[in-house]
């Protein structure tokens, strides 16, 4: 019934299994991939033709997490997995990105790739599980895909470079621990196809050797899915490339000369509408026949891409007169908002990013729920892109898959530098809204941010700067790194390659490329002139803000304050009473958590000092020959029982009122008076023994021997 198909291989630790013709039988291509005890199943359908008029390459990636893989139940009211997670979401378009550009040329039938993760050891994480069976799925389906790639994930621990690291060494990287680098690499068999990375200060050289050693690691998986595919890969799906030469010169002779003074323009706008305005004046010079050949659309960017890619790969300057090297102009503000905790604003040519921070308490911390487990995570990177940014109207709402990859890419950036939270007791929330866009707003962000949380207060161990690099490379071997590059030279160049980080190193690497891969000599190159930038562009923004600013009046102070375990239940009371009595009386936010760490919050620093004395006065011990301010809580014959440190009370025998006999307490005292008292000690019961004759009642100095007699 089943003509089942698995290979095997030793890969790192843990043998990586793949296996199809068990389940998902109707699909084109269906593979299990299992490493260790993580699988993950690799669906792949595609339409067998095209709908009519498309000009497009519609390929869908959907990764998605089942609760069951790890044995939980997902938590919320639906009890059932609803919308994607930001990591679903991330990891998504971690698979798209090395495939698309495989697909041969002029493909335009939809393709539908779904991977479902089955079950997680919480040992090995299963993104990159995930993208080799998308891979091997693909490879066996018989469509027209040029891999197939494999993936490898790195870390960085001692000096030494690790293949895939286990979920729990990841966790190390966050607390910045030993681990300093979680990389991602996908690639062929000759190439690197796509890079992702969230690194502590690495050198270029470092992170370069980093890409290498998963490039090495990655082959023989490459060769497994090979393997694989002789033995159950279907029919190569026929499908020719179309050729739309005649149409293509058609076009060219109709507008090359209106098409190239269009991008001769340097302002966006103009440029634009030169661009849209070149565009119909080629399709009015065009027959009925060949307005309707869905190839129009690649003829129409097949030729802007020649001019813009044939002016830079000649030497001449690219649309906005820069070299390949420059950094557009930067402007750098800090503190716009008068009543934010701390603003930016980060322009670089026609790019620009409003970055507002704010600080919050513990109560603000995200709650993730995971297949890992539930986690807490105290910073918070939001990226919004909405329309007006490139000066057109479309929709506007929920974030979408590339606003969430961009927003993950800067929080990558700037969370190797945050100070350690025993330092910094704060979550902060970091806004970027893109204002303007005409090339990597995403590293705007990052220069943006960094400014923003320095202006809110937070101490940064050093000021993160991100650039955005671009390649122009031709069939005959000739290419051109562009650095700082623009909308259209992302749009119709070959690689999306941004690098951010500190003087001292690199903390996140991103790469996408639209070719079959690249060298590492074009690679070595972009690093290098990727670090130049960065220096110019932290030069830049030093010219606003060069180190932390003090917090804002707005903010809210937090006090932190460490307390013995055993006494945290004091603290709390019996369901929770005491701790909201504390918040009820001070008005400050009080959290403890599992450590015996309290965090005491407020903009106001009286009910900070007010929370902080009542907690003390709980977990704290009296110490002997102190004095203390209490209060008369009960006379009796035989002396007075005094409030004198927190809810502790103590007995001021009728002896040691004053040097005097007295014939009742109730002489010389009455409830509700406050007193100084000197604690004596404690008798053999544990009961407080406290003294007044030997304190000055008006100073609450002690008064020595000499004075008491």
């Amino acid at each position: 019934m089943f003509n089942i198909t698995k290979k095997s291989i030793q890969w790192g630790e843990e043998t990586l299994t793949l296996e199809t013709g068990k389940v998902a039988r109707q699909a084109d291509g269906s593979v299990i991939a299992t490493l260790g005890e993580t699988s993950v199943m690799a669906n792949v359908t595609f339409a067998k033709e095209a709908k009519p008029g498309q000009d497009f390459f519609p390929l869908t990636v959907h990764y998605v997490e089942k609760y069951y893989a790890a044995g939980k139940v997902p938590g919320g009211f639906l009890k059932r997995e609803a919308r994607p997670s930001d990591k679903e979401t991330l990891t998504s378009r971690l698979i798209d990105r090395p495939i698309r550009p495989l697909f041969v040329d002029g493909f335009k039938n939809e393709v539908l790739v779904i991977c479902t993760v089955l079950s997680h050891d919480l040992v090995n994480e299963p993104d990159v599980v995930a993208m080799i069976a998308a891979s091997a799925a693909l490879t066996i389906s018989g469509a027209p895909f040029m891999g197939p790639i494999a993936a490898a994930r790195v870390g960085y621990s001692n000096g030494d470079y690790v293949l895939n690291p286990e979920c729990q060494d990841m966790e190390k990287l966050r607390e910045n621990a030993e681990q300093r680098l979680d990389l991602v690499v996908a690639g062929t068999k000759d190439a690197v196809m796509m890079v992702e990375s969230e690194a502590y200060e690495l050198t270029e050289a470092e992170m370069l050797g980093a890409v290498k050693f998963a490039h090495d690691s990655l082959q023989p998986v490459i060769d497994l899915i090979i393997d694989l595919a002789e033995d159950a890969a279907k029919e190569p799906f026929d499908f020719q490339p179309p050729d739309y030469s005649d149409l293509y010169a058609a076009v060219k002779a109709a507008g090359e000369t209106q098409m190239r003074a269009a991008f001769a323009l340097r302002d966006k706008q103009e440029r634009v509408a030169a661009i849209s305005a070149a565009r119909d004046a080629i399709k009015a010079a065009l027959t009925e026949e060949q307005l309707a050949d869905a190839n129009l659309g690649s003829a129409l960017k097949k030729l802007e891409s020649s001019i813009l890619r044939g002016d830079i790969i000649n030497g001449s300057p690219r649309v906005d007169g820069r070299d390949t090297k420059t950094v557009r102009p930067i402007v750098a503000e800090t503190s716009l908002l008068p009543r934010t905790h701390g603003s930016s604003l980060f322009t670089r040519g026609e790019t620009q990013s409003l970055c507002v921070t704010t600080l919050g308490t513990g109560d603000d911390e995200q709650f993730i729920d995971a297949l890992t487990g539930t986690s807490k995570s105290s910073f918070l990177l939001h990226y919004n892109f909405p329309p007006y940014s490139v000066g057109e109207v479309g929709r506007f709402g929920p974030p979408g898959r590339r606003e969430v990859g961009h927003g993950k890419l800067a929080w990558r950036a700037l969370q190797a530098v945050l100070p350690a939270a025993t330092d910094f007791p704060y979550t902060i929330r970091l806004v970027s809204e893109i204002t303007e866009s005409n090339g990597s707003s995403s590293m705007a962000t990052v220069c943006g941010g960094s400014l923003s949380m320095m202006d809110a207060g937070v101490p940064l161990k050093a000021p993160v700067a991100g650039v955005a690099m671009g390649l122009i490379l031709e069939d005959d071997g000739r290419f051109a790194v562009l650095t700082d590059i623009l909308g259209d030279e992302d749009h119709l160049g070959d690689m999306d390659f941004k690098v951010a980080g500190t003087e001292e190193g690199i903390t996140s690497l991103q790469m996408d490329i639209k070719v079959a891969g690249i060298t590492f000599e074009i690679m070595e190159q972009a690093l290098a002139q990727a670090k130049d930038a960065r220096m110019h562009i932290m030069g830049e923004m030093a010219k606003a803000l060069t180190a932390p600013q003090g917090f804002s009046q707005y903010a809210p102070k937090i006090e932190t304050m460490q307390v013995p375990t055993d006494k945290i239940r004091e603290v709390i009371g019996t369901g929770g009473k005491v701790i909201r009595e504390i918040v009820e009386v001070s008005g400050a936010k009080v959290d403890i958590n599992d450590d015996g760490i309290i965090k005491i919050a407020s903009s106001d620093g009286d009910a900070i000092k007010k929370a902080y004395d009542m907690i003390y006065s709980i977990v704290a011990e009296p110490e002997v020959g102190k004095i203390y301010t209490g209060k008369v809580v009960k006379l009796v014959d035989f002396g007075a029982f005094v409030n004198f440190f927190g809810k502790r009370d103590g007995l001021v025998h009728v002896s040691q009122i004053e040097n005097r006999r007295l014939n009742h307490p109730s002489d010389v005292l009455k409830e509700g008076q406050d007193v100084k008292v000197k604690l004596l000690g404690f008798d053999d019961r544990g009961k407080v023994r406290l003294a007044m004759k030997m304190v000055d009642q008006a100073t609450g100095e002690e008064i020595v021997a000499e004075q008491a007699e």
